[in-house]
């Protein structure tokens, strides 16, 4: 293996765009492995822990779990804070994506519409509207994060919003962080980003 291999479903969205964005904006010439959903069965079983996005490095043992990853690309490539304050701060608000990421995820697999419906809506009302406020709270005045320069936590703030603002999440509002500025600014800065719109750019031709 002659470079990096980035390993995850073939779709343009959650914890694998963002790693994507990550090795993009750093510059790194990698392999964007993408996988079938009907290859994904056979694959499972061959993974660390039985889930993707998979980084694979010449010589060393795959990566797992996209925090993991982001905080080695945020390390390797300066998209990470080097104090550890800062850097723990922001690995609190990753982390802090990833229990949203949990909460709504058993909502993807109920297949009876109208449960379906309930349980999104309940999520709208409540859940992710005090998700959005403890973010709020967090964050500064400030393009992103830590500042006036892109990291990897900007990256994850910016792709849970997109999920949400894009519409593809049935029956919760694309409006249910419109009382979260700092938080859209966010959104907006990395939407804006040079590297970020590149990929974009790149990816859907």
């Amino acid at each position: 293996m002659s470079k990096p291999r980035l390993i995850y479903f073939d779709f343009a969205g959650s914890r694998g765009e963002e790693c994507r964005l990550a090795l993009h904006l750093s510059g790194v010439d990698f392999d964007d492995v993408r996988i079938p959903g009907a290859d994904w069965p056979a694959l499972k079983p061959k993974t660390p822990f039985g889930a993707m996005p998979i980084l694979e490095l010449a010589g060393k043992a795959p990566i797992a779990e996209s925090n993991a990853i982001l905080v080695y690309i945020g390390r390797e490539y300066g998209l990470h804070p080097k104090d550890n304050y800062e850097a723990a701060f922001h690995e609190s608000l990753m982390s802090y994506v990833e229990e949203l990421r949990h909460q709504v995820g058993p909502t993807l697999r109920i297949s009876d519409e109208a449960q379906k419906r309930a349980a999104r809506e309940e999520l709208g009302r409540h859940y992710l509207p005090t998700w959005g406020q403890n973010v709020e709270k967090l964050l500064g005045d400030h393009p992103f994060v830590g500042g006036a320069s892109i990291n990897v936590v900007d990256l994850k703030l910016y792709m849970i919003v997109r999920w949400f603002v894009s519409g593809v999440v049935d029956h919760i509002p694309t409006t249910v962080f419109d009382a979260c500025p700092k938080l859209n600014r966010i959104y907006r800065s990395v939407s804006e980003h040079g590297g970020v719109k590149s990929w974009t750019e790149r990816t859907s031709k």
